[in-house]
């Protein structure tokens, strides 16, 4: 009897945990009116900033947001990046407490809830499951590329696009979107989410560049590291005829150690570099070519 008590007391406990989490996580969700048919949700990320997804903004104009205490609010479109089907809209006296982020990198097999706020009136829903994969990058159906996804067997109910994917204690994991692979439920992880938004709501959209190569992590022996700080880079595996990495001299066995001055230990790093004010700019790159650091110029390209 005693060992029937404790499992219903560990379900009871976790039961209670994962209301919690929605509780949180909820009251940093909106609803998000920009489409015809059916609403989306949204993340407060920000002070009078909301963080949704981009495919849910089917216009630019009349948009608005409906919070959880029932406020319908004017929003002001501050700007998209398809590629990661995210865009920020900006609420003046949306007084809603900004949603907190996950620490570290989400890891498979992981309970997550997905959050959203897309009914009228009735408060957040939400559905349990998993982390079923992280990865990245991929091609998406619309075409871009996206750098990092985390992909989940939570249910996205109708309108949950924009909404969070959270973790047992309501903190975000990513933004959800049904908008870039079909039939799979995917989420933004909330790193790269909220960097594109800052990007976003500073410029309007996000360039984003790329090299051309292909590439994978490796650890640089106590040896080789030749006064770099990190303990890692990119193996290039492959360099695209014509690319900027081809251009700049690149070729198959350097060891990608830094770029712009930067380290560079693993594609995410790199991603997060070929951003902003560096593409179509020239930068330095440093490599490892057989036991010795090189300095290369490379011209980081435009992705289309």
């Amino acid at each position: 009897m005693d060992n029937v008590k404790e499992g219903s007391d560990l379900l009871v406990a976790l039961s209670d945990g994962m209301a919690d989490a929605v509780e949180k996580a909820g009251a940093s969700v909106v609803r998000v009116n920009g489409r015809r048919r059916r609403p989306a949700s949204g993340v407060v990320y920000a002070r009078n900033a909301v963080l949704t997804a981009s495919h849910v903004l089917e216009r630019e104009e009349d948009l608005s947001v409906v919070t959880g205490d029932g406020r319908t609010l004017p929003a002001r479109f501050a700007g998209r990046d398809p590629s990661s089907d995210l865009a920020v809209l900006a609420v003046e006296g949306l007084e809603v407490e900004a949603a907190t982020t996950a620490e570290g990198e989400p890891r498979i097999g992981q309970l997550a809830l997905a959050v959203g706020s897309p009914g009228r009136g009735e408060g957040p829903r939400a559905s349990l499951g998993v982390v079923s994969s992280v990865g990245g990058p991929m091609r998406t159906w619309r075409g871009p590329r996206l750098e990092r996804y985390i992909q989940t067997d939570a249910t996205p109910y109708p309108g949950f696009s924009g909404g969070p994917l959270v973790d047992a204690r309501g903190n975000v994991l990513g933004i959800m979107t049904m908008g870039i692979a079909r039939g799979a439920a995917l989420a933004i992880p909330a790193g790269l989410a909220w960097r594109v938004a800052r990007t976003i709501e500073e410029r309007g959209s996000v360039k984003r560049g790329y090299l051309g190569i292909l590439s994978q992590p490796v650890q640089l022996p106590d040896g080789q590291r030749l006064g770099l700080t990190q303990g890692g880079g990119l193996l290039v595996v492959g360099v695209e005829e014509g690319s900027p990495a081809a251009r700049g001299g690149l070729i198959i066995g350097d060891i990608l150690a830094t770029l712009d001055g930067q380290p560079v230990e693993d594609t995410e790093d790199l991603l997060v570099l070929l951003t902003g004010e560096r593409v179509r700019k020239e930068v330095p790159v440093k490599v490892v070519r057989g036991g010795e650091l090189r300095e290369l110029r490379v011209t980081v390209g435009e992705r289309g």
